[in-house]
């Protein structure tokens, strides 16, 4: 497995993530504190969530499949960018994994120049 996929569904699960708690902000504010402007700013982050939540699972399909993962994993990440913050949680604990398993692989981490 290379790490440009795991770089790529990093990416995306951030995105995702950060999306979602927005989303999920602008939910409070239309509906709990009835925010003016709150529908717009939920209806534009609400789209975007969902565009680029099909990417997000795209990416971690890809991953899961190279990283040859059981199915119940593969949901657990998938799942991940339905739930506000858990993208966060999932991607660190998936990162960590597969970092380990890249560097046992011999493909050094990437090292960024100056």
């Amino acid at each position: 497995m290379k790490r440009s996929v795991l770089t790529r569904y990093r990416v995306m699960a951030y995105v995702t993530g950060v999306l979602l708690v927005l989303l999920t902000l602008g939910v409070i504010a239309k509906y709990v504190l009835d925010i003016n402007g709150a529908a717009g700013f939920t209806s534009v982050v609400g789209i975007a969530h969902g565009w680029l939540y099909v990417v997000y699972l795209v990416f971690a399909f890809d991953l899961g499949s190279k990283a040859k993962w059981p199915v119940a994993k593969q949901l657990w990440v998938l799942l991940a960018g339905t739930v506000p913050t858990a993208a966060f949680f999932v991607e660190r604990r998936v990162s960590r994994e597969l970092e380990s398993r890249l560097a046992a692989q011999g493909e050094a981490p990437a090292v960024a120049k100056a």
